[in-house]
């Protein structure tokens, strides 16, 4: 697979406030380091430097985080008034976003909802990293839910795995890669999260992929669709033998109207989850917004003015 580059930046979205790009897989977003020579961040002022914000440290607002390792869809909004939009789409949980992975092993429950709560892992050597409740050292841990589709069945560089759909009802630091491992069936490639034998050293990226975003703002609606990364004319060491679910009939569900939100429809509305009637409910809205969160949400508008760390 060709590696990133300054010049391979992919845009699936564009309009006056937004753009969505397809982020290449072991990209960073942004970074205050020098050494990093190449960031989403870079190649955006590289293609577009009259869209630079220069009232900001970074010179885009990103509206939402992808891992280093994940590839896919990625909204960046090109003004203050657009990112305090999505935010709040955002916090009133209206974004609808799934993601493809392979995962390692073959899948037997066509649809499944993961609702293992995910928390802080304490235990010393596995800093930044997430737990399940009940696990050693799993701290704090919070209601978690994803929806898994399988795909398809088949074989990576001979070792058998599954090809699935999961659309993260809840947004926890690493929560599909966590769900996925606690399942049995971490992603191909995830270091982290993945088969302590070393067999993750071997794929060339972890094999996750932001397939789909959808944004509800009051003014416009954001939707993306990427392309399938996981298909064997890309990578010759995916194998699919069985055909689950097809891909474009799932599509349809996640572009599907819901009921309307208050006040009426707007340009988009957020999608139906995916498998259907017997999910957990999700969990309970949220009190009023205190100053605090307030402040927290106006320095996330402000997007990283801070100096560079020395």
């Amino acid at each position: 697979m060709e590696p990133g580059s300054m010049e391979n930046l992919s845009i699936v979205y564009r309009s006056h406030d937004f753009l969505v790009v397809n982020k290449h897989w072991d990209v960073r977003i942004d970074s205050k380091t020098w050494r990093e020579t190449l960031t989403l961040q870079k190649q955006l002022r590289h293609r577009f430097p009259e869209l630079a914000d220069p009232d900001t440290y970074y010179g885009f607002r990103f509206c939402h985080q992808l891992d280093f390792s994940t590839s896919g869809a990625l909204c960046v909004a090109l003004n203050k008034a657009a990112a305090g939009s999505a935010y709040k789409c955002f916090k009133e949980r209206r974004v609808t976003k799934a993601y493809l992975a392979l995962v390692r092993g073959h899948i037997q429950e066509s649809r499944m909802t993961i609702s293992y709560a995910i928390g802080r892992n304490s235990t010393e050597g596995r800093a930044h990293t997430m737990c399940i409740e009940g696990t050693q050292g799993c701290e704090n841990p919070k209601p978690s839910f994803t929806e898994l589709v399988v795909l398809e069945h088949g074989l990576y560089a001979g070792d058998p795995v599954s090809k699935v759909l999961l659309q993260p009802l809840t947004g926890r630091t690493h929560q599909l890669r966590v769900h996925c491992s606690a399942l049995g069936h971490p992603i191909v490639g995830d270091l982290t999260y993945g088969q302590a034998s070393g067999q993750e050293d071997q794929p060339f990226r972890m094999m996750l992929h932001a397939f789909y975003l959808r944004i509800p703002t009051q003014a416009e609606c954001v939707e993306a669709r990427t392309p399938d990364p996981f298909v064997p004319t890309l990578d010759a060491s995916w194998s699919p033998h069985t055909l689950v679910q097809p891909l474009d009939q799932l599509v349809q569900v996640l572009r599907s109207a819901p009921e309307p939100t208050e006040g009426g429809p707007g340009p988009c509305s957020p999608s139906v989850p995916l498998s259907g009637p017997g999910r957990p409910p999700l969990p309970p809205a949220k009190p009023p917004e205190t100053e605090a969160q307030w402040a927290s949400c106006l320095q996330w508008l402000s997007e990283w003015t801070l100096e560079p760390d020395n």
